[in-house]
């Protein structure tokens, strides 16, 4: 085992602690976040990141990156996809430390903006003895490189990080089960006793109507019939929507996931914050443009949440025929951070749309991100 290796008491006293904070909480976002922040303090690193495997296991499909100011990695734009050195990984999963990563020959450089980085510590994350993710670690504080003790102790922290996200994704399930449960018993409430009443109603409605002599009454109580009819046709519908097999998981769905960075970044904060959603958005919206979505979310409520004078803010996305809008307005308006954001703007373009800052109705910044593909 790994902390076999760990020779020194405080440092396994504060490895202890970090798997205990790390197994505290089961929401899958935070759980990856948590772990990068744990790894960060346990080596004293000044980056990390946690890159989740694509389906392919072949690239990342996620990097839950912490230590980067959010101007910055909007200045840096794309994300890694696990080119380079952070591809060796992939490959093979196990631990690589390197002194400088800038003289490794399979290095793909950093893009303009990217703050420099020379030791690399990379641990490979399992779930159930399979690659789930890689966790990278730069910058040791102080200089120099990682110890073999940094690698065992991010080594017996990445066992701990597989069972906690192992944990956090079956407890999802379980709730899913339960809600899945949950919509079947609505559904059959519905079916069985709403819209029987319903029925009864419009029957008993149509007798009535006979019975009276006035065209204008009758006309009234035709409209509540269609009424009725209408109503009875909408449930039907909900019915169908909310029992129907093979709908997504929705502890899984992008709504539940802006909640989720949207509670991360703003729990700790006096500001109000409000979030809505409109239309269809975890039916239409496909994983590629939900991954730009989350990660547009996060940077513009993290860099409004760093404008000072803030006290109330809201994030509205809202799906239609024509694409997605996602709103984020608070009451603060600020010149210096009023100019567009080139990664977003870029992020918003690969997706057929815009990116472009608003004066709010009651003088705040209006951040509006509206894109076309959905897929």
């Amino acid at each position: 085992m790994p902390y076999r290796r760990i020779r020194d008491v405080e440092r396994l006293q504060a490895l202890v602690s970090a798997v205990l904070l790390i197994g505290e909480d089961l929401d899958l976002a935070t759980v990856l976040h948590t772990i990068v922040e744990t790894a960060l303090e346990v080596v004293d690193a000044r980056y990390g990141a946690l890159g989740v495997l694509d389906e392919t296991g072949s690239g990342l499909a996620e990097f839950v990156h912490v230590g980067i100011p959010s101007e910055q990695v909007s200045a840096v734009g794309k994300l890694p996809e696990g080119r380079g050195v952070l591809g060796l990984l992939i490959k093979e999963p196990r631990p690589v430390g390197l002194p400088d990563i800038g003289q490794h020959p399979d290095r793909a450089g950093f893009p303009p903006g990217h703050p420099p980085m020379r030791s690399f510590l990379g641990v490979p994350v399992l779930v159930r003895g399979e690659p789930y993710g890689n966790l990278y670690l730069t910058e040791k504080r102080g200089g120099g490189a990682f110890s073999d003790e940094d690698e065992a102790l991010v080594s017996s922290l990445a066992l701990a990080a597989g069972i906690a996200v192992d944990h956090a994704r079956l407890y999802a399930r379980l709730r899913d089960l339960t809600l899945t449960e949950e919509r079947e018993r609505i559904g059959r409430d519905l079916h069985d006793t709403t819209i029987r009443r319903l029925f009864g109603v419009g029957l008993t409605l149509q007798a009535a109507r006979r019975l009276l002599g006035q065209p204008e009454a009758g006309e009234r109580l035709q409209q509540a019939i269609d009424t009725l009819d209408d109503t009875i046709r909408q449930i039907r519908t909900t019915v169908f929507g909310i029992t129907r097999p093979g709908r997504r998981v929705a502890f899984d769905s992008l709504r539940e996931k802006v909640l989720g960075v949207v509670e991360h970044l703003t729990e700790q904060s006096p500001v109000e914050v409000t979030v809505d959603f409109d239309g269809p958005i975890d039916e239409a919206v496909g994983r590629h443009a939900g991954d730009h979505v989350l990660l547009t979310v996060r940077e513009l409520v993290t860099a409004a949440m760093a404008r000072p004078g803030v006290t109330h803010l809201s994030i509205d996305l809202a799906v239609d025929p024509s694409g997605l809008v996602l709103t984020v307005a608070d009451n603060a308006w600020d010149d210096a951070a009023a100019p567009l954001q080139p990664a977003l703007a870029e992020r918003a373009r690969l997706l057929g749309g815009e990116h472009r800052v608003e004066k709010a109705s009651d003088g705040g910044m209006q951040l509006v991100w509206q894109v076309s593909r959905l897929q």
